[in-house]
């Protein structure tokens, strides 16, 4: 059964539709504003570097740009040092009435998260460089767990090789207690590396995580979409992870592309019908989107799981 239902008019945003210059539109965060969707989009220049864009949708699906970009590469200390290359990757969460942005930024030193906040996606304020290098994929969750915020991320390391952490925070600032709760299975659809993609969704059952696996190919490697369950209380505890993937490359601009054979979601908006719309950036290129039952991706993280570690 194909637990994501791809919308028919895919890809629902390219480069052709921004008003300024770019090379691809890809791996975008998401969210409701005012009964609306933000989109925060990540695009190639021609230079090769990276600046994040935002659109504006009434359904979900229909998303206009804005005549300028939301972030580029700041020119202040301290951030400028490490943003120098490029800003990619944002996630968004609402948490503490304000949004709270997390983007890689590339420089000489490595890749840094970096934290921005905004009330209004008109300003956007940088607030910290949250990680030393080398670090990807931070997703916040949506609550704080004994008072603590708390994350999910993924050192880009050879030690404990690309698995997911989770890590805690009093001031959104200063982190700390790091674990690892989740790894890469041997010879499985995600057996090279994972990463969280979009914040995780609270459900009855538990936070449900929609992650990236990827597999190497002798034809290169294959990004993927899995799911996992958070316990609600205790989030470092994952009930389950779901056995199969749930999205793979399959339409032409997923398979063709900047980068051949990705899905890559930074962004998943739960309604109120029970579904769930999940973005995913196609080949590093374009954007793309489905839906899914909120239900059914539980069930698998419940009913076909495997260890997380």
């Amino acid at each position: 059964m194909e637990l994501i239902t791809r919308y028919s008019r895919n890809p629902i945003l390219t480069k052709d539709d921004v008003p300024y210059p770019v090379v691809t539109v890809h791996n975008a965060a998401v969210v409701k504003y005012n009964e609306k969707y933000i989109m925060v989009f990540r695009s190639h220049l021609h230079n090769g570097r990276s600046i994040l864009g935002i659109a504006d949708s009434s359904n979900g699906v229909d998303f206009k740009v804005r005549k300028k970009p939301f972030m580029t590469p700041d020119d202040k200390s301290p951030y400028h040092e490490y943003e120098s290359w490029s800003i990619e990757d944002p996630r968004i969460t609402f948490i503490d009435n304000e949004y709270i942005i997390t983007y890689s930024a590339y420089s000489p030193h490595g890749i840094r998260i970096g934290l921005a906040r905004t009330r209004d996606f008109e300003s956007v304020e940088r607030f910290s460089m949250i990680t030393e290098a080398d670090y990807r994929n931070v997703v916040i969750f949506p609550e704080k767990f004994n008072g603590l915020y708390a994350r999910l991320d993924r050192p880009h390391s050879e030690i404990s090789p690309w698995s997911v952490w989770i890590t805690y925070s009093p001031d959104l600032r200063y982190w700390g207690e790091s674990q690892r709760i989740m790894d890469p299975v041997p010879y499985h659809w995600d057996e090279m590396k994972i990463g969280p993609g979009a914040p995780p969704i609270k459900t009855e059952k538990g936070w449900l995580s929609i992650y990236h696996g990827v597999f190497p190919t002798m034809d290169g490697s294959v990004y993927r979409l899995g799911v996992a369950l958070h316990d609600l209380h205790n989030p470092a505890k994952i009930i389950g992870v779901g056995d199969d993937w749930i999205l793979q490359p399959e339409d032409p601009w997923e398979i063709t592309g900047y980068v051949h054979n990705v899905v890559f979601t930074c962004a998943a908006v739960p309604e109120h019908n029970g579904m769930v719309r999940i973005y995913w950036g196609g080949a590093d290129t374009v954007m793309c989107t489905g839906t899914a039952r909120i239900d059914d991706l539980v069930e698998l993280c419940l009913t076909k799981s495997r260890k997380a570690v």
